[in-house]
């Protein structure tokens, strides 16, 4: 799978890193506005945004990579989709260019399942993606494990477009405060 595997160099430090801020050198930047959990179904938002100068094309779904707390890689199946794990989750992927400022969504489902007692259920601590199969994968920051149980499997939706961001309000100059005198009082009502 793409993405940079820590090497016995890399310190711990580097590798646990918080995940950046900056647009880096691809033009996307990819993070996650947290996870929702409901009796054992988990489901991570992950987002895109074309933070670069240029269109960014997607088609398909999001490439990741699950490491334990020691940083070491888990052996995980990543289904595209989630035929495995729930239904109306399998919306085929469609070919979409992200303009500059534009965003794409995507989401990653798993079950914190215990199915084999003799299996050792499995947290995940860094999440690594990439937007396609051969681009270099991102830290994405986890509000949480993703606690898989001993499923060894989690799901992925394809990317889609997302709806801008609503304008801002505009702020308007402070409005005058109502008088609490009566008319033609000058002095204010208790």
């Amino acid at each position: 799978m793409p993405g940079t595997m820590p090497t016995a160099s890399a310190s711990a430090t580097a590798f646990w890193a918080t995940p950046s801020t900056e647009c880096p050198a691809s033009g996307v930047r990819i993070s996650s506005p947290g996870t929702s959990a409901a009796m054992g179904l988990r489901a991570l938002g992950l987002e895109l945004v074309n933070c670069g100068t240029k269109p960014y094309r997607l088609d398909g779904y999001p490439v990741l990579r699950l490491f334990d707390g020691d940083g070491d890689p888990i052996p995980v199946r990543v289904v595209d989709g989630a035929k495995e794990i729930t239904s109306g989750f399998d919306d085929p992927p469609r070919p979409l260019t992200l303009r500059p400022g534009e965003r794409a969504g995507a989401a990653v489902l798993w079950r914190n399942l215990v199915t084999d007692s003799t299996v050792v259920a499995t947290n995940g601590e860094r999440l690594e993606v990439a937007p396609a199969v051969g681009v270099p994968a991102q830290v994405v920051g986890l509000d949480g494990p993703i606690d898989l149980g001993n499923t060894g499997r989690i799901g992925v939706s394809a990317w889609k477009k997302r709806a801008p961001d609503p304008a801002p309000t505009p702020t308007r100059p402070d409005s005058p405060v109502p008088s609490r005198s009566a008319p033609g009082s000058p002095v204010p009502l208790p």
